[in-house]
């Protein structure tokens, strides 16, 4: 009789430990979703940042040049 219920509480603890490992399990693979597609956002930021970037310069560049003209022809 005792054992009977110690194999209950056994076989109770082990379903509580499987259905913990299950739930951690979609737990973990939703993180790693989650992780991937942020990943890809920055990357897609990172790039659009670097866009900006070369943006910024090629305006500073055009800037300069026209500094230059105008200086040129004030001289």
């Amino acid at each position: 009789m005792q054992n009977q219920t110690i194999l209950d509480t056994l076989n109770d603890k082990v379903s509580q430990v499987l259905q913990k490992y299950d739930s951690l399990k979609v737990e973990n693979d939703r993180f790693r979703m989650e992780l991937v597609t942020l990943k890809a956002e920055k990357e897609v930021k990172d790039q659009e940042i670097e866009k900006l970037i070369e943006q910024n310069v090629m305006k500073d560049l055009e800037i300069e040049e026209i500094v230059n003209k105008i200086e040129t022809m004030l001289s």
